[in-house]
């Protein structure tokens, strides 16, 4: 991994290689984006867990929640996925410049970049993704109950749904992985980082 910093505009670029892949990510820290500015931790775990269980999600319909700098769906677009990344209306500029620069012109067709407020915008998404991906979006017990019912909304019981989150640094983390999610969804621990959790969760099927 190596960066790069350009002092005047504020764009600072990092460099990182996953599944045979080089990502340039560009991180809009001048602008007022504030957390969704940086690659946080959560989104390199989940990036190396690709790479470390060889995942391929050629042919699969992707959603990625709380994208920020747009890392782990642009992985899962050059992994062969057809993935919409989402987030607030500020950080889609911030997105859409690191999907151009990473994602080749002939595979620009894999990726949609667009805004998704969690709680209000989800009935605009549909209910047939074959994977939901998200990264540090654990972390605001306001925002539980918006993010818990557009997950409800956007998945199928066939849905496989990857969280990646820093347990003890975001408020209110256990509660929701071990009781609110589990009220409508069945949830595993898949892998440990450190500090960092991956939870593999599935929609409770219908009895």
């Amino acid at each position: 991994m190596s960066n790069a910093e350009d002092n005047n505009t504020g764009v600072e670029e990092k460099v990182y290689r996953y599944c045979g892949h080089t990502l340039k990510i560009a991180m809009f820290k001048g602008s007022s984006l504030g957390l969704s500015a940086y690659v946080w931790g959560p989104a390199l775990v989940l990036c190396q867990y690709f790479q470390d269980k060889k995942l391929d999600f050629t042919g699969k319909k992707v959603l990625e929640l709380g994208s920020g700098t747009g890392i782990v769906g642009i992985l899962a677009a050059l992994l062969g996925g057809q993935v919409t990344i989402t987030d607030v209306p500020d950080a889609l500029k911030q997105i859409q410049y690191n999907v151009d620069a990473n994602i080749p012109d002939a595979y620009k067709h894999r990726s949609k970049v667009r805004a998704l407020h969690w709680g209000t915008d989800q009935d605009n998404f549909p209910s047939d993704y074959d994977f939901i991906l998200g990264s540090d979006i654990v972390y605001s017990p306001s925002l539980f109950p918006g993010l818990i019912e557009t997950l409800v909304h956007c998945c199928n019981e066939n849905t496989t749904i990857y969280l990646s989150t820093n347990m003890p640094a975001r408020m209110g983390t256990e509660s929701f992985h071990k009781e609110l999610i589990t009220r409508q969804f069945d949830s595993e621990l898949v892998h440990t980082t450190g500090i960092i959790c991956i939870y593999k969760v599935t929609k409770k099927r219908a009895r």
